[in-house]
Order: C-alpha cells, then structure tokens, then sequence
C-alpha cells in the first residue's frame, strides 16, 4: 500500500499549493492533481424541504471547514448546483474567496428545476449545459471550472451530445477536465470516445460495491480517475448516524437506512469500529483507508460539514493497511453485505447502469 501510494506521489505536477504530508493523486490523464482525500461539501446547503441533507448545518462552520481543508492539502473541493440548489457553489466560492489556486474546484450540471411538484428535471442538452456552466461560474467567482461532471445521465439526450458540449467549454477555457456521475461502462466508454474523460463520480464504500467489476475495468483501460463519494456511507459505517437523526434528515428516504435493514446493518458497523480500535482509528478513518487502498487513481470524497471531522478524516490518508486488515476487512464486509438497496426506485432511475 505505502508503495502504491509513493508511486502515485512521485513526480506529479502540482497546481495548488496544498499542505506539506498530504499525498498527491492523479485524477484521470489530462494533467488534474488534487490532495488523496477531497472534501463533499454537499451537506452544507438545504435539500429539498430539508435545512440540510444530514442535520441542518451552521453557516460559519461550513466556510471554516472549507478553509481548514486547503490548510490540511484536502484540494479536492466537491460541488454541484443542485446542491440547494444553487446556494452550495456560492457557499463554496466564498470560503475560497483568495485560494482559488490551491483547490482542484469541482460541480455537477444536467438539471432544471422549474416543475411544478420542484422536482430536478435531467436536461443534459448542450445549450442548457453551456448556460449552466455560465451560472456556476459566477456563483462559484471564478473563471474556469477545474472539474465538470455531467451530475446524472439524460436518457433523452446522446452522451456523445453532451460530452461534445463539455468538451466545447474547455476548448473555451472555462472548464479543465470533465467527467460523468453514477454511470456504467458501456457509456463510460461512448463517452471518452467523444471527448477524453478526467474521471467518473460514483458512490463506492465497504457497504457499496457495485462499480468494482465493469466500471473500475473500463476506467484503468481508459486512464480515468474515480472519485468515490459517500465513502463511509452517507455516516453511517462513521457511527455518525443515530436512528432519531436519521429520522429528521435526508437519509430517511435511503433503504439502508430504514426499519430492519437499519438494524442489520448494524452489526457491519460494529464489525467496522472493532477492527478499527485495532489501529487506534475511527471507523470513517479505517473506511476511507480502505478506499484509497484500492488504487492511486481512486480519490474519496467524504462529506462533513465540521472541522474536527474534517481532521479526522484528512488523517485517514496516512493510514497504512497491511495483509492481515486487508483480509480482515474482506471476511467483514464482502460484497452485498450491507441490507437494503442503496436507493429508493425515485432516485435509483438516475443512475446508469
């Protein structure tokens, strides 16, 4: 693992100034380089009816967050404008106000929010991406957009249409790489095809595990980053997510984290908290561990909206598995031990597969 990680490191150019002892990541081919862990910052901002996805945030905290991940090298600065929508990248641009050049920015377009019942609608057709694209800019205060993610797929419009639009903002220079979000091989690779991917979003944990054949096959064949979001499940393998919590926030709506399957899943977090009481780490530290194990070109993006987490969770990158967790962790969490889907059929209908 410490090797893998030293090779990752090695020689890459930077364009951020992040802190000394973070280790570096190549995101895809096309020159992107960002601290090993990111920070999500979805959780900061109101989401549908919600003050916040995971508990309603404190403002000032947030920003401060923001802040003390570029101090720890967390470059990897994750956003979207559904995120509020809309008030997470001006929550995100003003705590960069002055840093813009030490963070790898990163949001997600391909939806409108103008139904009646206000639900986000896809629309990934290249005039609606380009206005998109324009408004993120200005809520973000920047000038060019490090990372683009198409945020989910529209069955309604070619991905080829879509990453050629993508493609046409760099060429314009206000964007510099792009990627696509919870989408499957066969249109990953449509995609690069059309214009060269820098990498692919999707959720990926010890709970999750649905990307590791096709997708992660069709990545490294291709050159391209994965950042992994949700890496400790949306909290819950952090022992971050009480049932009374979790019955007032967004999760609530997530199978996993209802009834029965809630009970059961239980007893994976407490596999996960004993095994990591053997290295002296927290269970998010020991998931996100896991994560970057799996390979330098795998980025986590873990979400918090406090710093102590944040620490916590920068930390995780200096972690070292060894055989004996590695198997530990493997007996403890093999593929579909988590109960529950991990979306209800409204949301799961986004997802590419």
């Amino acid at each position: 693992m410490s090797q893998r990680r030293a090779d990752a490191a090695a020689g890459m150019p930077r364009r951020d100034s992040a802190a000394a002892g973070m280790p570096q990541r190549r995101i895809g081919s096309q020159g992107l380089v960002a601290g090993a862990v990111g920070l999500g910052c979805g959780g900061m901002s109101p989401a549908r009816g919600l003050p916040g996805l995971y508990g309603p945030p404190d403002e000032a905290e947030c920003v401060a967050t923001i802040q003390r991940a570029v101090d720890l090298g967390v470059t990897l600065i994750d956003t979207a404008e559904m995120y509020g929508p809309f008030h997470n990248e001006r929550l995100v641009g003003r705590a960069l106000r002055g840093r813009r050049d030490e963070v790898v920015l990163c949001t997600k377009v391909g939806f409108r929010y103008d139904s009646p019942e206000g639900m986000p609608i896809p629309d990934s057709s290249p005039a609606h991406l380009k206005a998109s694209v324009d408004g993120c800019l200005q809520r973000l205060g920047v000038e060019t957009i490090d990372l683009l993610y198409q945020h989910r797929i529209d069955r309604t419009v070619p991905i080829e249409e879509t990453v050629g639009a993508m493609g046409e903002l760099v060429r314009a220079g206000k964007v510099r790489g792009i990627g696509l979000s919870e989408v499957g091989a066969a249109t990953i690779r449509r995609a690069h095809a059309a214009f060269p991917l820098s990498a692919v979003q999707s959720e990926w944990s010890l709970w999750e595990r649905g990307v590791e054949q096709e997708v992660m096959l069709a990545l490294r064949e291709l050159g391209i980053g994965f950042v992994a979001y949700s890496p400790v499940g949306r909290g819950f393998l952090a022992g971050s997510a009480p049932r009374e919590q979790v019955a007032q926030d967004g999760r609530r709506a997530y199978p996993r984290f209802q009834g029965e399957n809630y009970d059961r899943n239980l007893s994976l977090l407490e596999r996960l908290q004993a095994l990591a009481a053997r290295i002296d780490a927290t269970p998010a530290q020991l998931a996100i561990a896991w994560l970057l194990d799996q390979g330098p070109d795998v980025l986590p993006i873990p979400g918090t909206k406090r710093r102590t987490y944040l620490e916590q969770n920068a930390a995780a990158a200096s972690i070292v598995l060894d055989d004996g967790m590695r198997q530990a962790l493997a007996d403890a969490f093999p593929p579909g031990a988590a109960a529950g889907d991990r979306y209800n059929p409204e949301m799961d209908r986004y997802v590419d597969r």
